[in-house]
């Protein structure tokens, strides 16, 4: 009895060891490779040899049931592994049989910008869900590095790279003259005033980020040209300079509305690295149309076993504080007030 104790007892703090550096080393993965890596058969091998250790170790070692520390690390244990089951694919199907509670487990909504979506396509593309609410896109941008550049070339391969500062005049050499970015775009669009083509800064939806550039030659010539971020356009024999406008992405952010039965129930900006939570599910950025911007792609997942997770590291970090620090601390002033 006393050789089997040891086994348990060494395999069990073996697979606890094991289990908080597999822990640390999935938060480092990101969503899609730590779900797949958590998944995979040996792990799924490891997790139920686990469970049965911990209850097992339960069972055999009453003592764990009088030492905090020890108690509280092998159900900290048990509440994560559980959390995790009841949250996965399985534990929602088990959950729906049970209580008929029908959760979407997770998926995408693609959402245009001014409409409501209540549609969720789940993570295998094979049907579509309907969320008990809706949610609106209000209005959907993209935030960018400071300063922006327009990246000038020569044919001979010279190269400037230059802050896009509306007015100010850059110098390019005695061969090439003067350039001066004169106008921004956020979405560029030619309209007809009667007597001619005027370029205009469309406050339809839509997305056309152009710069208009006046470049001065050395003998006198101003020439206007339109620089796009998304189509360089074509290039001509005769042109000497080659210009492309370069911005980098910050951030993308959707400002959402959270509807039901007519009403908004809440107004929230959803951007990437900051979700959204409502109604038992969380809201993600994932992508949105990096072409013309005119809808938002979000990750939508259920917080169905999440507070058993938490609660479950809670303990598990407590109990091991309490185990090698807090329970020597406390027999000391035990012993000192005897």
């Amino acid at each position: 009895m006393n050789k089997l104790r040891r086994v348990i007892l060494w395999a069990a703090l073996a697979l606890i060891t094991s289990f908080i550096f597999l822990s640390i080393y999935g938060a480092f993965l990101g969503a899609d490779r730590a779900k797949s890596f958590f998944n995979s058969i040996p792990l799924s091998i490891y997790w139920l040899v686990l469970v049965c250790l911990l209850i097992l170790g339960i069972a055999v070692f009453r003592r764990l049931l009088r030492v905090p520390g020890l108690l509280l690390t092998h159900l900290g244990c048990l509440l994560v592994l559980a959390g995790s089951i009841w949250g996965s694919k399985a534990g929602h199907n088990l959950q729906r049989k049970l209580t008929g509670l029908d959760k979407i487990t997770e998926g995408q909504m693609i959402i245009f910008e001014g409409l409501s979506e209540t549609n969720v396509i789940s993570e295998d593309s094979e049907q579509t869900k309907e969320l008990p609410f809706s949610i609106k896109l209000k209005d959907f941008r993209l935030e960018h590095y400071e300063p922006e550049y327009l990246l000038v070339q020569t044919r001979g391969q010279r190269r400037w790279l230059l802050p896009v500062e509306i007015g100010t005049e850059y110098s390019l050499g005695a061969d090439f003259g003067t350039i001066v970015v004169t106008r921004r775009f956020e979405n560029f669009k030619i309209t007809f005033d009667g007597t001619q083509r005027v370029p205009i800064d469309s406050p339809r939806p839509g997305s056309n980020p152009a710069l208009e550039v006046q470049i001065t030659e050395p003998y006198g010539t101003v020439t206007t040209k339109y620089v796009f971020e998304r189509f360089p356009g074509h290039i001509h024999p005769e042109d000497k300079l080659l210009l492309n406008y370069h911005r980098i992405i910050s951030d993308f952010i959707s400002e959402i509305q959270v509807i039901k039965d007519g009403k908004v129930l809440a107004e929230e900006s959803l951007e990437v690295n900051h979700p959204v939570y409502f109604g038992g599910y969380h809201f993600y950025q994932h992508s949105y149309d990096d072409q013309a911007g005119q809808y938002t792609v979000l990750m939508v997942t259920s917080d169905t076993g999440l507070n058993m997770v938490y609660l479950g590291y809670l303990m598990l970090c407590v109990g091991v504080f309490w185990q090698f620090w807090l329970g020597s601390v406390l027999r000391n002033i035990q012993r000192k007030n005897d």
